[in-house]
């Protein structure tokens, strides 16, 4: 058994300074062939603000990205245990709290998740984190043993002397390595000794989410917890003239009707009171200048701003001469529809505002930003502000707002009940409460050389803008041109000498944000069909077409020959036809090919091979699971959706007329990915832009017709285009 003894009067005035404890006691541990002084701890090691090591060997990383599904909670955690060698059965996760030791390593002064970032911008600085812990849990064992540090390892969640003498585990060592200075230089390891990084692991959120004691924003509770729901106005813009409370108020389990900034909030013991008691007020809305907004006249406003010369998001060559004096020329117009996010989780927000704090409960994309607001909404001081992330039941962009909407909302509520309040939007207010995707009109037209292959490519964007005047509007919008409606065609990868690439800001009014893989969304889905049709044009395989406009990009070329060999490309199975697209965004690479058959006008997705280069990977299983999840996401909004307006009022509400695709829809996904030793992408993201267009082109390989407008729609029969460019249907209506 262990012996205990006193530590010399030095050793007690040293280690009791540092440690502020009362009595240091040293054990003589079984295998030591001498008494060694082990401090005891005061409490956990912080080796650095992501890990925490307590005495009983557990050790708790703060993970400072919001897991909505995406895995980082698994993810990054082990970049951390990489280096740090820890016992990955001993690791718990916690949300990081608000604070500038977790702010976002490309974004500045902000702690926030998307742009499929997480791993790009953590992989260093969570391995630095690891390697800096473990270093200094070898120094300690090493002065405790007094060997030189590099005579030791650490293994398992221990130091270990190398021949196997000695051992220590990291939480006897806490109090010891709480007492040394963190290393100014940290060697990371070499890929090749990875021995967590790039294999698979089962995530740690998976167990609370099956047993149902995961947190999520909409299932957090408080002592005295009141639920508020909002109604907002029926018509962006509208301003509220009047509203009557009685009946609302005559609703039992109804507290209190309050103003608030976004509208009328109606506070209840109970969400559904509160539902009643909102459908009971009487409001008189002012609809203001989008009373009679609709898509139609709007679709006609973009066509008009399409012919005007637009602001210049890239150049090079001369299109225009080169344009004018070609012989061969091919034009096309393509369109996309607003688009909700329609996470499973609607927004919700728990507040508790006090005279002197302020404490949120949320699931955010954006902490920094929210603990702001809230901050604003009360007068306080940000560092009186405490929030905590919950679990977030999807985002894809939709919680990464700039103007922190509905964290303010619950703020004034909670300030104005004096009260804990839990403000919950229902389905319909998500669908109908803005934020979309923005609306999209492309006009695209191509010069053909001798070759066959184009010598100019001209795209002409009109689209919203989705950050003039917000937050991030200094850093991605230059020259009036917002970065987030041109990317993914100004660094156009095809081989075309002569590139002009113009975006026309379309007014505001209805409110827009990025939505997952943002203009990628739509850029990807006009290169793609676009590219089709000039291969086609020639008489080219779709495949060995790009191949010939891709010399300069290796890695691309490498995963179109990947995907021909997973995907069987020109040999689908009998009464299927095969689309492909290949598109690069957030540092990945994902080409695809979707196999169709088309009865009676209806397009049916049978199959998708989906092959992703994203450089290094951490944990393969999270990638294909993310992109089985993109391609189910790019599939709604290729097969289903559309944000329609009539009389300023959104038309669709729910499910049932904003429909998923059901189970039954589900094509067979095969994912493949590339092995690559290139520096990690993206991968939240990536897998959505090339679904559309995969699909759209399995569409005409399967009708000759090419469908340029999403969502894709065959019936009722399409009429011969008289866009120029266009492929007419060619045979006859088949009979039901």
């Amino acid at each position: 058994m262990s012996r205990i003894f006193n530590c010399s009067r030095r050793d007690f005035c040293k280690n009791g300074a540092l440690l502020g404890t009362g009595l240091v006691l040293g054990f003589y541990l079984p295998g030591c062939q001498k008494k060694e002084v082990i401090p005891p701890a005061s409490g956990p090691f912080k080796a650095n603000a992501f890990i925490r090591i307590a005495p009983d060997d557990t050790v708790t990383f703060f993970i400072n990205k919001s897991e909505m599904g995406q895995g980082v909670y698994t993810s990054l955690p082990m970049l951390i245990a990489e280096e740090l060698e820890v016992d990955w059965q001993k690791i718990v996760i916690e949300a990081a709290p608000v604070a500038p030791e977790y702010n976002h390593t490309q974004w500045g002064s902000l702690q926030g998740t998307g742009g499929s970032t997480s791993i790009r911008s953590t992989f260093d600085q969570l391995r630095t984190a690891g390697a800096s812990g473990r270093m200094m849990l070898i120094q300690a064992a090493a002065q405790i043993w007094k060997v030189p540090p590099e005579s030791c390892k650490a293994e398992g969640g221990r130091v270990i002397h190398p021949k196997g003498e000695k051992s220590l585990s990291y939480g006897t060592l806490v109090g010891a390595a709480a007492m040394l200075e963190p290393p100014t230089q940290v060697t990371l390891k070499p890929a090749a000794n990875f021995k967590i990084i790039g294999k698979p692991r089962p995530r740690f959120d998976s167990p609370a989410k099956v047993n149902g004691t995961a947190e999520f924003g909409i299932d957090v509770k408080r002592p005295n917890l009141l639920t508020a729901v909002i109604a907002r106005p029926p018509v962006f813009g509208a301003t509220l003239k009047s509203f009557d409370a009685e009946a609302a108020k005559a609703v039992p389990g109804v507290k209190e009707v309050v103003q608030v900034d976004s509208g009328v909030a109606v506070v209840a013991e109970s969400f559904w009171a509160a539902k009643l008691g909102r459908d009971a007020l009487k409001i008189v809305w002012d609809d203001g200048p989008l009373a009679k907004f609709d898509s139609a006249t709007q679709g006609k406003e973009y066509v008009a701003l399409a012919q005007k010369a637009g602001l210049v998001g890239a150049s090079r060559g001369d299109a225009a001469s080169t344009l004018g004096a070609a012989s061969k020329k091919i034009e096309a117009v393509y369109e996309v529809p607003y688009l909700a996010h329609a996470p499973m989780e609607p927004l919700n927000c728990v507040a508790d505002v006090r005279a002197d704090s302020c404490e949120i409960w949320v699931g955010t994309q954006m902490q920094t930003l929210d603990r702001n607001a809230a901050a604003e909404v009360c007068g306080l001081p940000p560092e009186k502000v405490t929030l905590h992330t919950t679990f977030l039941g999807g985002g894809f962009g939709r919680r990464a707002v700039g103007d922190s909407h509905f964290v303010r909302e619950a703020v004034q509520v909670s300030k104005a009940m004096q009260m804990p309040v839990k403000v919950v939007w229902t389905r319909e207010d998500d669908i109908r409460g803005g934020y979309y995707r923005p609306r999209a009109y492309h006009t695209v037209r191509a010069a053909l050389g001798e070759d066959k292959l184009p010598s100019v490519w001209e795209q002409r964007i009109v689209c919203q803008s989705i950050v003039k005047g917000t937050p991030f509007e200094e850093g991605l919008m230059k020259d009036g041109v917002d970065h987030t409606a041109v990317e993914g065609i100004i660094d156009l990868s095809y081989a075309v000498p002569n590139l002009q690439v113009e975006y026309q800001m379309a007014p505001a009014g209805v409110p827009v944000l990025w939505w997952r893989s943002v203009g990628h969304s739509f850029t990807a889905f006009v290169k793609e069909c676009f590219i089709d049709e000039l291969a086609n044009d020639a008489g080219q395989d779709q495949l060995a077409y790009r191949k010939q406009l891709l010399v300069e990009h290796p890695r691309q070329i490498a995963l179109l020959d990947l995907l021909a060999e997973k995907a069987g490309w020109g040999n689908p199975e009998q009464g299927r036809a095969q689309g492909l697209a290949i598109h690069e965004s957030f540092g990945s690479i994902v080409a695809q090919v979707a196999e169709v058959v088309v009865e009676d006008n209806k397009i049916r997705v049978l199959r998708v091979v989906c092959c992703v280069d994203c450089g290094q990977t951490v944990n393969p299983d999270t990638i294909v699971a993310q992109m089985q999840s993109a391609i189910y996401f790019g599939m709604a909004a290729a097969l289903h959706d559309a944000i329609t307006f009539k009389n300023g009022r959104v038309e669709q509400s729910n499910f049932h007329d904003y429909p998923m695709p059901r189970m039954a829809e589900m094509p067979t996904v095969e994912v493949h990915i590339m092995p690559s030793k290139e520096k990690p992408g993206g991968i939240g993201e990536p897998g959505v832009p090339p679904i559309a267009p995969a699909i759209a082109n399995a569409v005409f390989g399967a009708t000759k017709v090419r469908l340029r407008t999403l969502p894709l729609n065959l019936a009722p029969p399409v009429a011969p285009s008289k866009t120029p460019g266009a492929t007419p249907k060619s045979g006859k209506k088949k009979k039901k």
